[in-house]
């Protein structure tokens, strides 16, 4: 008849007589387990059975969970979302293995909080404009301002429409920017107010002017005469006594920017143009290129005179300045022949003289004017046709200019775009860029005389009267 009690252990050889078992050297066997004794090993006390069970039963539990974990497919969480489930079950695993009181296994491939993310999917990305910029010039590039958006609010409102007017190029030569920006700041002379313990000659200057110097820059790079006439403003208000009244020292300083431009610039410009008519004879052929403000007031006092000549403009793209120096000259009755810069080898030969106008004269005698200038002179020179410049001392500087990359003036390519042309859509053609340059240097081998109010000089005389004109001015 089977017995119920659990199985005990087998008793040992004949020849060692087993000890004595008392109540505590009782070893109980888990139901269904064989012994972990072997009668080949030495004999294994109750408490160190217990042990090895322990840790046989750890094993075996960890194994199938380890291959229970082999088996199921592991599901990426969505982002923001915890897998709980197999965090719970990993979770439970782990609180029986620590009442097992083992830690010789360690359970792996259990889920941690924020360790499972899923790969990001492919994101739509706008297609990377390409650089326009010529990397030659990219020294002179500008960004332009063309609305008084973004403007401080210390720039003055004459000084707002002022640069968007240069900016547009309503207001476009030399000389007509310096009148034009000498007047806004006498404007803006005129609305000053010295603040409390301030004086104007410190005052005005820095905080006043330097704004709206600031602002025009922005909108186009200020003009050789333009620094010129700054630098003399700013020069007049630092010799302004503290003792002076403010109106007594803002009309002085009007007074002072009215003097300034009758003599550097309007009786200049009556000097120059009744010297540059003389040299105008009867049956001359002038041929001049885009358009200068003085050229056309020589040309108009030397028709006024009763000579006979007729004149040959040469122009180019984009902004066609020639074409309104040809109707200004055609509506007194002048004899006028307009052409593109294309047809200027064809033209030269009936000329007897070419007049230019100029943006500035360089120190080493060269002239720096509307980009083309250079070539209408080459090709006057070629054919040894005399190069005369017109030109005011205000245009004169101390600057050094061997070509027209270190300094210039880059427009936005966009102007040379015609509307319905190949170009229209340059901007998506890849590998395209477009340069606009405003300036180009002649070299002074190319210029026979320059006619400036102070007299007939050579390119070798600009940095002597550029000195002249500093110091009467000091």
């Amino acid at each position: 008849m089977p017995s119920s009690d659990p199985p005990t252990a087998e008793p040992a050889p004949p020849q060692a007589p087993a000890p004595a078992q008392g109540k505590g050297n009782t070893v109980k066997q888990p139901k269904g387990k064989e012994p972990a004794a072997t009668t080949d090993g030495p004999k294994l006390s109750g408490a160190e059975l217990k042990k090895r069970a322990k840790e046989e039963k750890a094993a075996r539990r960890a194994e199938a969970l380890l291959a229970k974990g082999a088996a199921a497919p592991v599901v990426a969480p969505t982002p923001g979302q915890q897998p709980k489930a197999e965090g719970q079950k990993g979770a439970k695993g782990q609180r029986q293995h620590q009442r097992g009181g083992s830690t010789a296994v360690e359970l792996r491939n259990l889920p941690v909080r924020g360790a499972q993310k899923v790969a990001p999917g492919p994101i739509a990305t706008e297609p990377k404009k390409e650089d326009k910029t010529v990397e030659f010039f990219r020294h002179l590039y500008k960004t332009r301002t063309t609305s008084i958006a973004g403007a401080s609010k210390d720039v003055h409102p004459a000084v707002l429409a002022l640069g968007l007017q240069m900016s547009n190029y309503t207001i476009c030569g030399s000389c007509a920017r310096l009148v034009a920006t000498l007047q806004a700041f006498k404007r803006v002379i005129e609305s000053y107010t010295t603040p409390p313990q301030n004086s104007l000659s410190r005052h005005l200057t820095s905080h006043v002017l330097s704004p709206q110097i600031e602002y025009l820059s922005s909108c186009r790079p200020l003009s050789i005469s333009m620094g010129n006439a700054i630098r003399w403003l700013k020069l007049e208000v630092s010799k302004v006594d503290v003792s002076v009244p403010d109106a007594e020292a803002k009309k002085g300083l009007c007074d002072a920017i009215d003097v300034f431009i009758r003599e550097r610039v309007t009786f200049a410009d009556q000097v120059i143009a009744r010297s540059a008519a003389d040299k105008i004879k009867n049956g001359d052929v002038i041929m001049t290129y885009a358009k200068s403000s003085i050229v056309q007031r020589a040309l108009v006092t030397a028709h006024e005179e009763g000579k006979k000549f007729r004149v040959i403009i040469v122009d180019s793209r984009p902004l066609h300045e020639g074409k309104h120096l040809a109707a200004a000259l055609v509506k007194i009755g002048m004899d006028v022949k307009y052409c593109l810069i294309n047809g200027l080898n064809h033209n030269i030969q009936d000329v007897t003289k070419v007049l230019l106008g100029a943006h500035a004269m360089m120190s080493n005698g060269r002239l720096f004017s509307r980009i083309g200038t250079a070539l209408v002179a080459m090709e006057a020179n070629e054919a040894d046709k005399p190069v005369i410049v017109l030109c005011e001392t205000i245009k004169f500087t101390e600057r050094v200019a061997l070509d027209s990359i270190v300094h210039n003036e880059i427009a936005p390519a966009d102007e040379l775009v015609i509307p319905g042309g190949p170009l229209e859509n340059w901007g998506d053609i890849k590998k395209l860029q477009l340069c606009n340059p405003m300036y180009d240097v002649t070299p002074a081998d190319y210029i026979q005389m320059i006619v400036t109010e102070s007299g007939n000089v050579p390119p070798t005389s600009v940095p002597v009267l550029h000195r002249l004109g500093n110091e009467s001015q000091g």
